[in-house]
């Protein structure tokens, strides 16, 4: 009987070593996403065409927010980079009780200070190391933190409660707002400083430097595949606008995800890189091009049927198949690819 044992243990910490440690916890005991989303997403408040309404809809990752119309459609123009996900227990007061924890195994990399320095409220960010890549799950609008940078964590180990801290959100719509992120840049503070006249007060895990991968359907399709990656989901990623910018580029985020490199790694500096990105910014591929450019330039956009500007975050104007920068659009490129 001890040797069967002995035996079971050996091949248990052997799968544990040879199967891929990337199936994601949910950060709260709330798991209707699968069977019941509307008992899982907070609601939003909507007024729009003279209607109030709180949908569920509006607590999901992607364009779910601020609908307009835009000819015979209505388009949602604000991108959420997270899911809200509503409490199960409050107190007497109305309080939410939940505990949150981490979503996977990491390291608390970042605790903010004071609840009022973001629109995220208190919120906390925990690294993970995923199969040589960093990722970064972000918890925000938290009533308090049970953590501290530099502590180690395992999956589904409390990070704080679940609360309301943060812009626009009342007791009502106590939730709390994950993500899943890529890192954009080590040198953040020196984009920032010559983006902005105000203060970053949250270092390298200020929001802008995060962007998110599709959290959402990435908990669904691990629910069908347990071993999809979050590189895999990230790859599998509708495209929406390609931009060339110049070959000496620092391309960071090469060194971070190589997984991003679409062909071969040029010998020396590419002419030029072409960068894939989603409608909301997050890179999918990078490619060297043997076309030189001077200045980043979008070479390839999605016609959707609706303007760019609605359709990629403010990124990208035009409409059709051809399309522009922004000014936003140039920055936010700027930090994704090193050029500053």
């Amino acid at each position: 009987m001890m040797m069967r044992l002995a035996l079971s243990l050996s091949l248990l910490c052997l799968l544990t070593r040879v199967l891929p440690a990337q199936q994601l916890q949910f950060p709260t005991a709330n798991h209707a996403l699968f069977d019941s989303p509307a008992e899982f997403f907070q609601f939003v408040d909507r007024d729009f065409d003279g209607a109030k309404t709180t949908p569920w809809e509006g607590g999901q990752f992607g364009f779910v927010r601020d609908p307009r119309h835009i000819g015979s459609r209505i388009a949602y123009a604000r991108f959420h980079e997270g899911l809200d996900i509503k409490p199960l227990q409050r107190d007497a007061k109305g309080n939410p009780q939940d505990e949150v924890g981490a979503i996977d195994d990491g390291t608390v990399v970042y605790v903010t200070a004071t609840a009022g320095l973001s629109n995220y409220g208190r919120y906390i960010v925990v690294q993970h190391n995923w199969g040589g890549s960093p990722y970064f799950s972000l918890y925000a609008h938290l009533a308090s933190a049970k953590v501290s940078a530099g502590q180690k964590v395992k999956a589904g180990t409390p990070l704080g409660l679940l609360g309301y801290t943060g812009s626009g959100i009342d007791q009502r719509r106590a939730h709390v707002h994950v993500e899943l992120n890529l890192l954009l840049s080590s040198r953040f503070d020196l984009w920032h400083n010559a983006s902005f006249n105000t203060p970053n007060h949250h270092g390298l895990y200020n929001g802008l430097n995060l962007i998110g991968l599709d959290l959402q359907s990435l908990y669904l399709a691990q629910k069908k595949n347990p071993s999809l990656t979050a590189a895999s989901a990230v790859r599998a990623t509708e495209s929406s606008y390609r931009v060339a910018v110049p070959g000496d580029a620092e391309m960071e985020i090469l060194k971070n995800y190589p997984w991003l490199l679409d062909g071969p790694r040029p010998a020396g500096k590419p002419a030029s890189w072409e960068v894939t990105f989603s409608r909301w910014g997050l890179p999918l591929a990078v490619k060297a091009s043997t076309t030189a450019v001077s200045a980043p330039a979008v070479v390839w956009v999605k016609d959707t049927g609706i303007p760019h500007f609605t359709n990629t975050r403010g990124c990208v104007t035009g409409s059709g198949s051809t399309g522009k920068l922004t000014a936003d659009g140039l920055r936010f490129v700027k930090l994704a690819c090193g050029l500053f």
